[in-house]
């Protein structure tokens, strides 16, 4: 995360507790955590179709 430290965080969570209220805060990071798991999913499926075709022409 480069060079972040604890007050950094500290204030980055501060800053999103006040604008988007905690009541928004677990259906924001509901959204952050769906948007990883189909971004690695993705990333899955690309490199498991790199392989297979890597595979099939015997590289």
């Amino acid at each position: 995360m480069g060079n972040l430290g604890f007050n950094e965080i500290l204030l980055i969570a501060v800053v999103i507790l006040v604008l988007f209220g905690s009541r928004k805060i677990p259906e924001f990071m509901r959204g952050i955590g769906k948007g990883v798991r189909e971004f690695n999913d993705a990333k899955n499926t690309a490199t498991k179709a790199l392989q297979e075709d890597i595979a099939e022409k015997g590289v």
